[in-house]
This record gives structure tokens, sequence and C-alpha cells, in this order.
């Protein structure tokens, strides 16, 4: 009877083995560093079978991740490049994308740094390396030290479309590896400026930067009114599969929206 239930119980326990499900996911920072962990734990709060793996070094690697077939979902903070759809086709990888948040890309400064507003073009032009001093946007003298997102970031090439009309970054810029790098620095910097997604601006020590008048928010990007809005992705092969399916389901539901929402992003309805 004992070895009985000694096979029945090893039978169970390979069967559990056999059903465990594991998700990787790989990507953006802005999504992988707070946002889909979050949205990892609550699943598996309901899904325990299920594991994560989950990481975020930037846009374009999630992509490439689709692509090359090596995870499941991956997170993007920008559209796919023609590059990248045509690439994905060569090798029958149909890249689908979903957009799960919306976001504003916060531009920030210290939080005793010498502005609180900019028009536009003053930020495309101290991003492209045109403005050096504080002093010739209304602040006090000192040289601006600007921060940016690295060069697999999606965030870096959305800024550069939505606020530097695709220009390029001064060269003195210095490329970090996340938001919540980009945040850190500029709270140390008096004379830092940088950019970060919406849920990275209760940063201590930054403040946020009104673009004409404007900060980004809920409304103001909803609304369309904050100018550098933007839309967040999944990409998938294809319509996504199995446990995949459920989880990009999970996330724009009722319940994942929610937490979307706590995060600091932007829900999509």
């Amino acid at each position: 009877m004992k070895k009985s239930l000694f096979i029945l119980a090893a039978a169970l326990a390979v069967t559990g083995l056999l059903r465990a499900e594991k998700l990787v996911i790989k990507g953006s920072d802005t999504l992988g560093a707070k946002l889909v962990p979050q949205l990892a734990e609550e699943y598996k709060a309901k899904n325990p079978g299920v594991s994560f793996e989950i990481a975020a070094e930037g846009s374009t690697t999630g992509i490439a991740a689709i692509i090359d077939n090596t995870a499941q979902i991956g997170m993007s903070s920008r559209r796919a490049k023609p590059t990248e759809m045509s690439g994905a086709g060569a090798k029958g990888v149909s890249l689908q994308p979903t957009i799960v948040a919306y976001d504003g890309i916060a531009v920030i400064v210290n939080a005793n740094g010498p502005v609180s507003t900019l028009t536009k073009r003053q930020v495309e032009q101290i991003f492209a390396g045109d403005i050096t001093d504080w002093s010739a946007v209304g602040g006090s003298a000192g040289k601006i030290s600007i921060y940016t997102r690295n060069t697999s970031s999606g965030t870096y090439q959305d800024f550069k479309d939505l606020a530097m009309k695709k220009r390029d970054y001064a060269g003195s810029s210095q490329k970090m590896a996340g938001n919540e790098q980009i945040a850190s620095e500029v709270a140390k910097n008096p004379n830092g400026i940088g950019y970060v997604g919406l849920a990275y601006t209760d940063t201590p020590g930054i403040k946020v930067i009104s673009i004409e008048g404007v900060v980004p928010s809920k409304e103001s990007v909803l609304a369309k009114k904050y100018p550098y809005a933007r839309p967040t992705f999944y990409y998938t092969n294809g319509e996504p599969t199995g446990e995949a399916a459920k989880f990009v389901a999970f996330t724009l539901s009722e319940e994942g929206q929610k937490i979307v929402e706590k995060v600091g992003f932007v829900p999509i309805r």
C-alpha cells in the first residue's frame, strides 16, 4: 500500500513538472523594470504552475528575441523598425504588436535645478548640444549635463523622434542602461537633465519639467496634449498562443490595467 502511494505521489509530481510553464519575456527596461514583474507576480498568484524569466535590456533586444525565437514575448517602448520587420519576414517570423499601455517621456532635472519649464525648441537644442549652459534658457549659469538611454533602448529612439526631429544627441551626453539610472544621476547632479517614463517620475531628488506649460500625466497623455506621449508594446510571433496568450490577455484585462495605472503608466482604456 505504501509503495503504491509512493508511486502515485511520484507520478503526480512528474505530472506537475510536465505541466509547469515558463514564460520568457525580454526587452524594454521601461516596461520590464517595474510593470511586467508586477504583472507577473499577480499572474503567478493565480497560476502557480507558471514561472517567468524577465530580461529588461532594451526594446531592441526584445524585438530581436522574437525574431530569434528566444522569448515568447518581446517588450518594446517603440514600434518595430522597417529593417526589423523585413529581417523577421526573412526568417518566417511575423512581428505582431499589442499595445499594452501608454506612456509619457518626462523630461527631468534635479529637484534644485535652475528651470521648471522649457519649450519644445529648447528641449531639442539642449539634447542636441546647441545649448550647453542653463543661463541660455533662463536659469543660473552652469554647464548642462545630459543623461540619455543607451542605443538599444526604445526610449532613446522615441525621444529622438518626438523631441529632437531625429537629430543626434550631443556628443557630451552620457548613456544610461535604464530609467532608474537616469533618475539617480539627475538626482545627484544640480545641472543634470534627462528623461524617464512616467512610472519613474517619483524618484526623490528630481522634478518633472513642464513642456510649454504641459506636464506629463494620465490626462495630458490620453488627450495627446503632452508632446512626448507614446504607446508601449508586447511583440509576439503572430498571434500569441498558449501561456503567452493568457498573459497578454491578463495584461489587457481590467485587473491588469489597474496594475498598469498603479505602477504609473496610462491604461489603454
